[in-house]
């Protein structure tokens, strides 16, 4: 019956996940690494965007920031180690795990210049103050 009702509805993905939670539940459904989720708010007002990034656990220097043509690029690269041991301190389980993620943001008319990032809490919160005059300048985004 279990099979079935996967089956019912292996081409839509939020149910493919309910089902698959329901029956298997595993750390890894928590994990948004392996469900391929960036969750991102971006505000805007007269002087800049303001973009907040859900990036839990994840230290900046696996977060790689660039604009370039009017675009915000966003990667993170991520490794995990874990290991249980049994009472007597021998391993039992020993896994590890890669994750690449990235998306793309269109942010036009940015000075380059100014943009700001920060990670606090597991929020990578990116400034873009708005430039009249954009400069077209491409490279990489030093995350404070």
């Amino acid at each position: 019956m279990a099979n079935e009702l996967m089956n019912r509805f292996a081409m839509d993905p939020f149910f493919d996940t309910l089902a698959r939670r329901f029956f298997s539940p595993t750390d890894a459904d928590n994990d948004y690494m392996v469900n391929g989720n960036l969750k991102t708010d971006i505000t805007e007002n007269d002087k800049n965007y303001v973009m907040k990034v859900d990036v839990p656990g994840v230290d900046k220097k696996n977060v790689h920031l660039a604009y370039q043509h009017g675009d915000l690029a966003l990667s993170i690269d991520q490794e995990r180690d874990s290991e249980k041991k049994d009472e007597q301190g021998r391993v039992v389980a020993s896994e590890r795990s890669h994750g690449v993620m990235s998306r793309t943001y269109e942010l036009p008319g940015v000075d380059r210049d100014n943009i700001s990032a920060q990670i606090n809490d597991g929020v990578l919160t990116v400034t873009l103050p708005k430039a009249a005059d954009s400069h077209e300048d491409s490279g990489n985004i030093e995350i404070q």
